[in-house]
């Protein structure tokens, strides 16, 4: 179980890293900004839970961008642990499902949460922003299955 737990969680940790080089490529090329999505989903869970991120101004900005970015970090590195220790007790679907499944999965926790907390609303996006959102998604899957794989040769 720790070894599923261990290399879930550094191939989480690859695929993250992929799937934000793939959104910084996609800004260089597009020439676009960074999404405020995770700084709004931050402020959301904050009007609903009973926290509150510190400081004023600025450096309370700071601490929220800080946070939606951990917690994607954090979601990608989790949704990898689920994929380890599921491949370790035995699921071990073709390494082209496997890919596109791990990919749908963190798209699917982080757009159903932000549609939960009201931040976006997906039925309203175009076929272009769907693109956007799924395409660093998939990479993130291959990635991270990838690494799954090759992890588990190893051992």
């Amino acid at each position: 179980m720790r070894t599923g737990i261990l290399a879930g969680a550094a191939a989480g940790a690859a695929g993250t890293a992929a799937l934000n080089a793939a959104t910084y490529v996609d800004m260089v090329v597009r020439g676009r900004g960074s999404s405020s999505t995770p700084q709004q989903t931050v402020e959301a869970l904050e009007d609903r839970l009973p926290v509150t991120v510190p400081g004023e101004g600025e450096t309370r900005q700071n601490r929220v961008s800080g946070l939606g970015s951990l917690s994607g970090m954090v979601t990608g590195v989790g949704i990898g642990t689920v994929f380890g220790v599921l491949r370790r007790a035995g699921v071990r679907p073709p390494a082209p499902v496997g890919a596109a499944l791990a990919g749908v999965v963190a798209m699917a926790s982080t757009d159903l949460s932000m549609a939960g907390l009201k931040v976006t609303d997906p039925r309203t996006w175009s076929a272009g922003e769907w693109l956007s959102d799924l395409l660093p998604h998939l990479i993130y899957g291959a990635v991270t299955y990838a690494t799954l794989e090759a992890l588990d040769r190893r051992s």
